[in-house]
């Protein structure tokens, strides 16, 4: 079984920057697709990054130019690096972990990211 623990978060003003890191901890993590949601006024959740194991990243236009997403697979750790960020963005994050080959959706528990104006 998959396991996800993120860290990181908290609350900055606005334009200011914070990073997000979630360990996986199982096995064949290349093996996954890994991402970023946050949960809509809808009460769905939406992608807001998300990375291939070959480095192939997309990103919300929301987020676009200001939010990297990237994966280091010595650490079997995913990272969002926040930048300029804005009210808007105040949300909880899922790391989120897809298997390529079974489709099966792995959450984490969700950190707070509040961004003050």
């Amino acid at each position: 079984q998959v396991q996800l623990v993120e860290s990181g978060g908290g609350l900055v003003q606005a334009g200011g920057s914070l990073t997000l890191s979630c360990v996986y901890y199982g096995r064949s993590f290349s093996n996954y697709v890994m991402g970023w949601y946050r949960q809509a006024p809808g009460k769905h959740y939406d992608i807001v990054a998300r990375i291939s194991s070959g480095g192939s990243t997309n990103y919300a236009d929301s987020v676009k130019g200001r939010f990297t997403i990237s994966r280091d697979h010595a650490k079997s750790t995913v990272y969002l690096q926040m930048n300029n960020l804005k009210p808007e963005d105040t949300d909880v994050y899922y790391c989120n972990a897809m298997d390529m080959i079974t489709t099966t959706d792995y959450w984490g528990q969700g950190i707070q990211v509040t961004v003050s104006s």
